[in-house]
């Protein structure tokens, strides 16, 4: 038997699935797990048998797959890789996914002025580079790539769907916002094969939709900053809504006394600094996804301003200080589960 909850890799998000309660439809909870995306993906889902819950699940990671061979930056034949190639040429003509990220990426860039940008591309591999070698970047290279960064770069046609790149070398780098949307359309998969009661987990980011039978929603829980290898001690109760959490509790680089994230900030080039998460809740995880990225570039006070004119948003920031966790919370109250 599968344990009831397992860590997310990127940063500490844990959800509960619950039985069903007596007297409900005879519905069974059935769990898998597949590695996607650099990272695992894990669905809970509610289904009358193993066969059907087997196909379901089957169909979701397999759009999944889909979605990480066209939005990957690891593969030259990915077909984001293949728009890149031509960055500096014409407008060329996108799937529906690939044009649906975009687009969302576009929209979040222009409300947080941006600090969300998929077009960061060239400044994100040179801080890779960081962390495997421990060495900052030269100043000369992180000034060429910089040179290639931003939103204004990118333009879109929604009527003809295509994208264009406006400078050479340009390269785009959704590692923000591909997982959130990979989670939102497994669970439409689920959904169109009959599976309403679902959960779909990719590292950090949690779709959910219907509650598990005899429940008002999925709880799900929130590691303490301070100790993330802990339980979680603050929980959360959703359903048809979605969690991303964001932090650098495994993926950051000290250099100089300084701890490098690695989400760096699109308008100066650096790794966001210092350590800190950041935990989203929206109405579909691509929202969420974009969101605690952008939150965790913009800090808190600009932060909540982007939560507050975002229906169905809030946000949990929470600092580490030489003083102990600094914490700012927003709507979290309309989502908090009992018994916390």
């Amino acid at each position: 038997m599968t344990p009831l909850w397992s860590w997310a890799p990127a940063y500490l998000l844990w959800a509960a699935a619950l039985q069903v309660s007596a007297g409900e439809p005879a519905l069974t909870r059935f769990e898998f797990v597949q590695p996607h995306m650099g990272t695992r993906f894990r669905m809970v889902v509610y289904a009358p048998d193993a066969a059907t819950a087997s196909r379901a699940s089957d169909a979701a990671f397999e759009r999944i797959a889909r979605l990480d061979d066209t939005m990957t930056d690891y593969r030259p034949s990915s077909e984001l890789m293949s728009l890149c190639r031509r960055a500096g040429g014409p407008p060329l003509p996108v799937s529906e996914d690939l044009f649906q990220v975009l687009a969302k990426s576009q929209e979040l860039a222009e409300r947080t002025n941006g600090a969300f940008d998929v077009t960061v591309g060239p400044v994100v591999r040179l801080w890779r580079r960081a962390r495997r070698q421990h060495e900052m970047p030269a100043p000369e290279e992180l000034a060429r790539a910089r040179e290639l960064v931003g939103h204004e770069k990118l333009r879109l046609d929604p009527r003809a769907r295509t994208a264009q790149l406006l400078q050479r070398g340009m390269l785009l780098d959704l590692g923000g916002i591909a997982k959130g949307y990979a989670a939102d359309r497994a669970l439409m998969v689920l959904k169109k094969r009959g599976i309403t009661s679902a959960l779909v987990a990719a590292g950090g980011d949690i779709a959910v939709s219907a509650p598990p039978p005899g429940r008002e929603g999925w709880r799900i829980g929130i590691a303490p900053l301070e100790s993330p290898d802990k339980p979680p001690t603050r929980f959360l109760l959703l359903h048809d809504a979605a969690v991303s959490t964001s932090g650098e509790a495994e993926q950051y680089v000290e250099l100089a006394g300084k701890r490098y994230s690695h989400i760096v900030d699109p308008r100066t080039g650096v790794g966001v600094v210092g350590h800190a998460s950041v935990t989203i809740v929206a109405p579909d995880a691509t929202t969420s996804d974009g969101m605690a990225t952008a939150v965790s570039v913009l800090g808190p006070e600009r932060a909540l301003e982007l939560v507050r004119s975002t229906p169905g948003a809030a946000a949990l920031i929470i600092q580490a200080t030489d003083q102990g966790p600094r914490t700012f919370e927003l709507n979290l109250l309309l989502y908090a589960a009992s018994g916390n």
